[in-house]
């Protein structure tokens, strides 16, 4: 079994997240091409039901499993990974069976009054057989990450997304001239096989590095497991509770955008169609600088942990300010390009420019996105799960109410939607940093807040600079990479400058 150390494998789950949202990125500008903003509207709204029923199915286990194998690992008790396995696969299998029954159940409903288009239907039926498919896909993830090894699941997470891109050529093609729903549902199914080719990666790279033989015995270890089941939903539950404030925020979300647009007056073809060019356009290119922020996350809950358990206060503070710090640099200079370039990004990108307005309303305020991940994930690691869970619904439910104000009222129309989610982001990350200061004292320094302003300021005037420079239009695209590479290279001469980054971070790289 090949593990990585700290950096290593967060560099390992950076590249591979990196590439996945590249990838990621091609498989959208392919689906808005093919199948138009409506279409995009028909799949996004169905996504949140399947995202929901993963929670349900998954109730946390994917933490649990990686925290309790580690332990084991640490241990030498492969009897105890067995056992772990054996008892998370039957859990997540039995949850993800009833998950699919009920969804089969409600999918009519939700589609004809809840979401308000029937033709949701499809791509929500094609949904159900990722359920249990995913399920187990999560027991394995969190059994490599337990054993610190990150590279099995990068590689099934870049295979997913090629043989995803792969089979929506085909299959949204394919079904396109039967109508948008058909094609929404082709894109779904392409979901279903990228997911499938991944898990038979997982399971192959698993049977050649196991040391444990899961299918002998596997009543007895059920039987005896009831001291790892509890060892496993003392750390499943809370995280499950955290995640599911949001997969009800997501599943309830297009629903209040649907409604609420249907009172202001919106045909049901319209509404369906701005919702896509908020959720299809603007949101994937505001949540691309997450692929860092989410890996430091990811790296930082055992390092706070570890701090935590040794009472290590200084270290806690130094690994947040470390985490916030480089997680602020990487989604900045992101803020600043789609700001600046709206409008090329998108016509570049999709053909189309008419989510402009969101990613300049939004792009700013998701600054405090990219920073709540690590303050997210350290509340977790620091026992304080209930308060992050706390902290998120407050956030949603305010989100959820400046959302029927406003979206409902046709003066905004469904850009009182894209207010709504700036403003859960910000009272979100606020309420985080709130959380940390009563119980840890922790702050950001004001000399940090002015040098996150500099950096952004800075960057945003030369931006503006060089498109006025270079005379720039919308149809220059090469104009456009010049302008991005000249202010990229002057980013990172901020980064270094500032202290965004130190030379000594980029040593630790080379240790083991």
């Amino acid at each position: 079994m090949t593990k990585q150390n700290f950096l290593k494998g967060t560099i390992i789950l950076i590249i591979a997240g990196m590439i996945t949202r590249f990838l990621g990125f091609i498989n959208r500008i392919v689906m808005a091409r093919i199948m138009g903003e409506e279409g995009i509207g028909l799949y996004n709204m169905a996504l949140p039901t399947l995202f929901l029923m993963y929670t349900i199915s998954q109730i946390g286990l994917p933490i649990a499993i990686s925290k309790r194998v580690a332990e084991a690992d640490a241990r030498k008790d492969f009897k105890k990974i067995k056992q772990i396995l054996v008892i998370s696969l039957s859990i997540t299998i039995t949850l993800s069976i009833f998950s699919s029954i009920l969804m089969y159940i409600i999918i009519p409903y939700i589609a004809e009054n809840l979401l308000t288009d029937a033709r949701v239907y499809y791509p929500m039926l094609a949904i159900i057989p990722i359920i249990p498919i995913s399920a187990v896909s999560a027991v394995i993830r969190g059994y490599f990450q337990g054993r610190q090894n990150m590279k099995p699941q990068s590689y099934a997470q870049v295979l997913e997304q090629i043989v995803r891109i792969i089979f929506i050529m085909i299959l949204v093609q394919f079904l396109a001239p039967y109508g948008l729903e058909f094609a929404a549902a082709g894109a779904m199914l392409a979901v279903i096989i990228g997911e499938i080719v991944s898990l038979f990666l997982m399971l192959h790279m698993f049977k050649l590095k196991k040391r444990i033989k899961l299918r002998q015995n596997l009543w007895q270890y059920i039987k005896s497991g009831r001291e790892t089941l509890n060892g496993l939903l003392s750390i499943a539950l809370p995280s499950t509770a955290s995640r599911m404030v949001g997969s009800i925020g997501n599943f309830l979300e297009p629903i209040l955008v649907s409604q609420s647009l249907a009172i202001a007056g919106f045909q049901t073809a319209v509404a369906t169609s701005l919702y896509g060019a908020l959720t299809g356009y603007a949101i994937p290119l505001l949540y691309l600088p997450t692929f860092i922020t989410h890996s430091l996350a990811v790296a930082l809950v055992p390092n706070i942990s570890e701090a935590d358990a040794h009472n290590h206060k200084k270290l806690i503070h130094y690994r947040i300010h470390q985490a916030v710090r480089l997680s602020f640099a990487s989604g900045a200079i992101a803020t600043v390009i789609l700001t600046l370039f709206a409008d090329a990004i998108l016509t570049y990108m999709y053909g189309t420019n008419n989510a402009s307005l969101f990613l300049k309303i939004m792009a700013p305020c998701f600054l405090f996105m990219y920073i709540q991940f690590p303050l997210n994930a350290t509340l977790q690691a620091l026992d304080l799960a209930k308060q992050a869970m706390w902290n998120n619904i407050i956030a949603m439910m305010v989100k959820f109410i400046v959302l029927i104000v406003l979206t409902s009222n046709p003066m905004f129309g469904i850009y009182g939607a894209a207010i709504a989610m700036c403003v859960g982001v910000v009272i979100g990350t606020i309420l985080h940093l709130f959380a940390l200061f009563r119980t840890i004292r922790f702050r950001i320094p004001l000399v940090m807040l002015f040098k996150m302003i500099v950096l952004v300021g800075l960057t945003s005037w030369l931006g503006w600079l060089l498109s006025h420079l270079f005379s720039f239009q919308l149809h220059q695209m090469v104009t456009f990479f010049v302008i991005a590479v000249i202010l990229l290279c002057f980013y990172i001469l901020l980064l270094f400058n500032l202290k965004f980054i130190s030379l000594e971070e980029i040593r630790q790289l080379r240790k083991k």
